[in-house]
């Protein structure tokens, strides 16, 4: 993946970003005092790049962490946290099911932006869009779908 265009983020573009994100976070004093770009890349995906680094992706005209931004932020709302037996089919862009769910933050919505993290040492393993409510994350049948995970285009062109 390659970075077409890419630009700081006005002071205003950048509070907005950072009130998106502000809710999901313990501690946002980082984010606030951080230098935002907006880029674009050559698959049509928009990141943000906190202080150089891509921790941010625009989602249907809505910011939220990347993988790496869920591993270097430490979000601590709309969390989906799977079992170990999960952990091999998430990270090769599984959707996430409700069997493997071990809980969920009860104030997901239907249609939020998730970030998936295994149960042990609650790492990120990947970003998802929930299709039931948190409370309703449990039985049978799909949960979340998987929009970014660790490994895919995303990841690798981020790492390198």
């Amino acid at each position: 993946m390659k970075i077409k265009s890419r630009h700081h983020l006005k002071g205003s573009d950048a509070r907005k970003v950072v009130a998106c994100i502000e809710p999901f976070l313990d501690d946002s004093s980082v984010l606030r005092k951080a230098s935002l770009e907006r880029a674009v890349s050559d698959e049509g995906l928009d990141l943000i790049f906190v202080n150089g680094r891509p921790l941010m992706m625009i989602v249907d005209d809505e910011p939220f962490f990347t993988v790496l931004g869920a591993i270097d932020l430490g979000p601590s709302k709309r969390l989906v946290v799977v079992d170990s037996g999960a952990v091999r089919f998430v990270v090769n862009g599984a959707d996430i099911m409700k069997p493997g769910i071990v809980t969920a933050d009860p104030e997901i919505a239907p249609g939020d932006l998730v970030v998936i993290v295994e149960e042990r040492h609650k790492k990120p393993l990947a970003i998802g869009r929930a299709l039931v409510a948190g409370t309703e994350m449990k039985g049978e049948g799909k949960a979340v779908k998987s929009l970014h995970h660790v490994g895919d285009l995303i990841w690798k062109g981020l790492e390198g």
